[in-house]
């Protein structure tokens, strides 16, 4: 199954506004998402940068958000634990690409079968294992951004 996924601040492929990114006050977007399975027990949300020039950057790994949760607001967890993003912090570093080009910012949501992920703070790939078989539907907003 698919989630449909959006954001009031920028539409698909569109540019993410300055005010999520490092350049402005790097707090995470708000997104909704609609198409829940009935029986989800959980949502992971995880945003990635697969243009980066290291290879993909994990921006975001926020999980354990309640089931029926259909939306984030601005700068929120949502009630939902925050893993450790590639910059080595908990919680959401906005996009903060090198000059140049413009980098393309993938913010998967997953609806997921199980409660719990585990304790607070994990890795995007402890966050995938966890995840790995306990997956209902998941979906994907992309958003760009450029630094001027």
């Amino acid at each position: 199954m698919a989630l449909h996924v959006t954001s009031s601040a920028f539409s698909e492929s569109q540019p993410i506004p300055e005010e999520y990114t490092c350049d402005g006050r790097d707090v995470s977007p708000p997104l909704r998402w609609s198409g829940v399975p009935a029986d989800t027990k959980s949502i992971a949300i995880v945003c990635e940068d697969p243009d980066a020039p290291s290879g993909t950057f994990t921006h975001w790994v926020l999980y354990d958000l309640p089931g029926k949760t259909t939306e984030v607001t601005e700068g929120s967890s949502g009630g939902g634990k925050e893993g450790v993003n590639d910059f080595k912090k908990n919680g959401y570093g906005g996009p903060c690409p090198p000059r140049g080009r413009a980098h393309r910012y993938f913010f998967h949501v997953y609806a997921l079968d199980k409660d719990s992920l585990g304790k607070t703070g994990l890795r995007k790939s402890q966050a995938e294992t966890a995840m790995k078989g306990h997956i209902l539907a998941e979906g994907k907003l992309i958003g760009t951004y450029k630094r001027s």
